[in-house]
C-alpha cells in the first residue's frame, strides 16, 4: 500500500514510516518539522512539508499521490503543556485531524489509524484498565484526543470510514542506536532522567510523592517504541483484510505492568551506571496516579505480542540512542 504518515519526521511516525518501508509498503510523510526532524525521515519514504491546517495542501497531496491508507501522529502531546494553553491542543490536535479527515473524504481514502493516548481514561476505576472502560480525560491533550475518536465514530457510520485508534501507554525506547527520542525541550520521563545520566542535567524531578500508590509517586505503563509500531503495522493490515461494514478496531497498547517514577530512576541507575540525584516537586495538573493497560484485546484479535516487555532493555535502548546522539538529530 502507499501509506501518508502525518508527523512522520517525529518520534513514533519516524519509526513506524521505517516499519512500513520494511515491510514494502510506500511511505509519503507530511509534516511540518516543527517538532520533527528532516535527519529521523526514514530513506525511501517521500517527504511533504506542510500544514496539517492547510487543506489545500492536503488537497493537492492527495491529488498528486495515491494514497491508500493515512496514520495520524502529528500532535502535540505535552499533557501539562495542555492544561496551560489548551486552545492550542485543540487547534492542534482536534480541529487539524478534522480538516485531514475532510481530505481524505475528498479524495477516497477510507482507512486510517490513529495515534491515540491511554490519557483518555483520566482516573481510571479500575487497573489494568481495558479498552471499554469510561473515557474521562483528565487534562486537555486526552480530551482533544477524545474528540478526535468521538469524529471518527461518525465518520465510520455515516462515511463507512475503516479506522483502528491505538491507545498508547508511554512509549519509550529507541528502534535503532541511530533512531530514538529527541523532543525540544524534552518532558518525557526516561529521556530526562537520561540527561542527568548525561551530565546534561544535575537532577531528575519527580512531580508528586503523595499519589495513592505504593511509594506514592504515579506509576504509568511503558511500551518500546518498535513494539508500539509493529501493532500499527497489524492494525493496518486488518483494516486491508476487513469487510465494508466491520466494526472501528480500538486497542490499548502497553505491557500490562506499571512502574513508578522512582522505580524507573532505579533501573535508569542501573542501565546507565549513573547515581542519578533527584528532586522532589509538587503534582503537575491533570496527572493521574495509575495508568496500566490491558492489551489483551489486540493480542487476541491481532496476535500482537510486545518482544521487549520489560522496563530495563526499554531504558538501555534509549540510554545507547542517547549516549550516542546526545544533542538528539541536532548535529546529525
Amino acid at each position: 500500500m502507499r501509506v501518508l504518515v502525518t508527523g512522520g519526521a517525529g518520534y513514533i511516525g519516524s519509526v513506524i514510516a521505517d516499519e512500513l518501508l520494511q515491510a514494502g509498503h510506500e511511505v509519503v510523510v507530511f509534516d511540518n518539522l516543527s517538532r520533527g526532524y528532516r535527519q529521523a525521515v526514514p530513506k525511501g519514504a517521500a517527504l511533504v512539508v506542510g500544514e496539517l491546517a492547510d487543506r489545500g495542501a492536503l488537497d493537492e497531496l492527495l491529488r498528486s499521490r495515491p494514497i491508500d491508507a493515512v496514520m495520524h501522529f502529528a500532535a502535540l502531546i505535552e499533557a501539562g503543556e495542555s492544561m496551560k494553553a489548551p486552545e492550542a491542543f485543540f487547534r492542534n490536535n482536534t480541529a487539524n485531524a478534522l480538516t485531514l479527515l475532510e481530505a481524505m473524504l475528498g479524495a477516497g481514502v477510507k482507512r486510517f489509524v490513529f495515534s491515540s493516548t491511554a490519557a483518555l481514561y483520566g482516573n481510571p476505576e479500575r487497573t489494568p484498565i481495558e479498552e471499554n472502560d469510561a473515557l474521562r480525560p483528565t487534562n486537555a491533550y486526552g480530551e482533544s484526543k477524545l474528540l478526535v475518536e468521538r469524529m471518527l465514530a461518525w465518520f465510520h457510520q455515516i462515511h463507512g470510514l475503516r479506522y483502528a485508534s491505538l491507545r498508547y501507554f508511554n512509549a519509550a525506547g529507541a528502534s535503532r542506536p541511530d533512531k530514538g527520542e529527541a523532543h525540544q525541550p524534552e518532558s518525557h520521563l526516561i529521556p530526562r532522567i537520561l540527561q542527568v545520566a548525561q551530565g546534561r542535567a544535575e537532577h531528575a524531578t519527580i512531580f508528586g510523592t503523595d499519589y495513592p500508590t505504593p511509594d506514592g509517586t504515579c506509576v504509568r505503563d511503558y511500551i518500546h517504541v518498535s513494539d508500539l509500531a509493529r501493532a500499527h503495522l497489524l492494525a493496518l493490515d486488518a483494516l486491508e483484510k476487513a469487510k465494508e461494514n466491520a466494526a472501528p478496531l480500538v486497542y490499548n497498547l502497553g505491557n500490562g505492568r506499571g512502574f513508578s517514577v522512582r522505580e524507573v530512576v532505579e533501573v535508569a541507575r542501573k542501565a546507565t551506571g549513573h547515581a542519578i540525584p533527584v528532586m522532589e516537586s509538587p503534582r503537575r495538573p491533570g496527572d493521574p496516579a495509575v495508568l496500566v493497560a490491558s492489551a489483551e484485546k489486540i493480542r487476541r484479535e491481532l496476535g500482537w505480542q510486545p518482544r521487549f516487555p520489560d522496563l530495563h532493555s526499554i531504558v538501555k535502548s534509549a540510554w545507547e540512542w542517547h549516549r550516542s546522539h546526545p544533542d538528539g538529530y541536532v548535529s546529525h
